[in-house]
């Protein structure tokens, strides 16, 4: 036996595991994603995903003025009403997004604002495009209306868009129509290796974007092609993206690390609404610690090379730090 090393000599305490520490996570790497609804004085509870709620746009700039997350994803949940085939209520000034946007930089101008560009909750089909005369999604009409979006969105005061859809050459449309209304200074965030995955259930109860028939598979990424994820990320950064983001995480850590490993752009992780729901259903029934099982997923992501994490347990995250 070699009596040399013992690797239990580096665990042997909290103080010597810590400075041993190679993966930290803090809370400058946690995004808040945040649904916008109508109406005022308005919070609606969502099933599938405890603990998260809409709100009117009201009382989502007064819960910003106390988070803690140095960043928030919005998602607009128009009504019913307000949906058409082609989305057009994502263009609207005055819409929920835009609006949210400019409420909370009245509320809190140094918190990050990022707004998502997909029109799956605007439209009545439900799917992330308009589609043709067949029932197919229209990539190029497609990316030029998201293009129209981001304008709204950078001009109401976002700090980065992220164009979600899956559509190819979203990126380029989304960088130039922006840099041609003079929103130069906007990021984008690019969805970039977004995979058609079962994880996003909960999240289309949240925001009502169900596809009204077939699925996503024609434009996310399938999940057994870990290559093709990365080249399509890779292509998002030619076109001007300024991040990438792998989506789901955890079921997707190997393709967080290639992709981390193959660019020099900062790499966000979502950890979407099934991977959330999954953990709270199963801390509910005290199958295991909530705390710690999130925890633990979080550093994992880190440790694949997340520069950021979109997480639903972003507040919950950096009060548990504060005590570590």
């Amino acid at each position: 036996m070699n009596h040399a090393t013992k690797m239990r000599r580096g665990r042997r305490t909290g103080a010597i595991r810590r400075l041993a520490r190679r993966t930290t996570l803090t809370a400058d790497d946690l995004i808040l994603p945040l649904f916008a609804i109508g109406g005022t004085g308005k919070t609606e509870n969502i099933n599938a995903m405890p603990g998260v709620r809409r709100m009117s746009v009201d009382v989502l700039a007064k819960t910003c003025e106390t988070l803690q997350s140095p960043a928030v994803m919005l998602f607009g949940v128009p009504p019913q009403k307000a949906k058409d085939s082609t989305g057009n209520y994502a263009l609207r000034e005055d819409g929920l997004v835009p609006e949210a946007i400019r409420a909370i930089k009245s509320a809190r101008p140094e918190l990050a604002v990022l707004t998502d560009l997909c029109l799956c909750g605007y439209t009545t089909h439900g799917h992330c495009g308009v589609l043709t005369a067949s029932g197919e999604v229209d990539n190029d009409a497609s990316v030029r209306l998201l293009g129209r979006v981001a304008a709204v969105h950078a001009a109401a005061g976002a700090d980065m868009v992220a164009p979600s859809a899956m559509m190819d050459h979203q990126v380029d449309a989304v960088r130039s129509a922006l840099d041609e209304n003079n929103f130069t200074r906007t990021g984008i965030m690019s969805y970039a290796a977004k995979f058609a995955s079962a994880f996003y259930g909960p999240f289309r109860e949240a925001a009502g974007s169900n596809p009204g028939f077939g699925d996503r598979s024609g434009y996310q990424l399938p999940p057994e092609n870990r290559e093709e994820a990365v080249r399509d990320a890779l292509l998002d950064e030619k076109e001007g993206a300024d991040w990438l983001m792998v989506k789901p995480a955890m079921p997707y850590l190997d393709v967080l690390l290639d992709l981390s490993n193959a660019t020099r752009l900062p790499v966000a992780a979502y950890q979407v609404s099934g991977e959330y729901s999954m953990i709270k259903s199963a801390a509910g029934c005290g199958r295991l610690d909530e705390t710690d099982a999130f925890i633990e997923a979080l550093t994992a992501m880190k440790r694949a090379g997340a520069a950021a994490i979109i997480s639903y347990w972003a507040e919950e995250a950096i009060q548990t730090l504060k005590t570590v």
